[in-house]
């Protein structure tokens, strides 16, 4: 059973897509608009998403440090990371493979002692900070 929209609704759609048809992009390859806006959205995506972490680093740590942090990144890490968001968001059977291994993860972090587990992500975090400054 399906619901039906009302014509209204039908009819402003119909307006919207004819006006965003007119609309030019700043090519007149259409495949490369698309290319455009999704460098363009990565990025943004990109820029969001580094200032989310460093809100949320700079709740423990000082601004400079949280910055560094996230600069310190390395590239394995940064692709590790994409590499499993993109595979957990294009089926369930990745999600659930990125989900078991994130509470496998955090059931091995949890298997040392609490003070143990904190200095080595801290340790971690300050060797990341480090990679920053060279």
């Amino acid at each position: 059973m399906s619901v039906k929209a009302p014509k209204g609704i039908k009819r402003a759609a119909k307006t919207v897509k004819g006006t965003i048809a007119k609309v030019p992009g700043p090519s007149s390859n259409p495949a490369t608009n698309i290319l455009i806006w999704d460098i363009a959205t990565r990025g943004v995506v990109m820029i969001v998403g580094r200032q989310i972490e460093k809100a949320m680093l700079r709740m423990r740590y000082e601004p400079e440090k949280a910055s560094a942090i996230v600069k310190g990144r390395t590239m394995v890490k940064s692709m590790t990371a994409t590499g499993a968001a993109r595979v957990a968001s294009k089926s369930l059977p990745g999600f659930l493979a990125v989900t078991g291994a994130l509470l496998a993860k955090t059931a091995f972090d949890r298997g040392y002692k609490r003070r143990e587990s904190r200095q080595r992500g801290e340790k971690t975090l300050s060797d990341q900070a480090a990679n920053a400054e060279e």
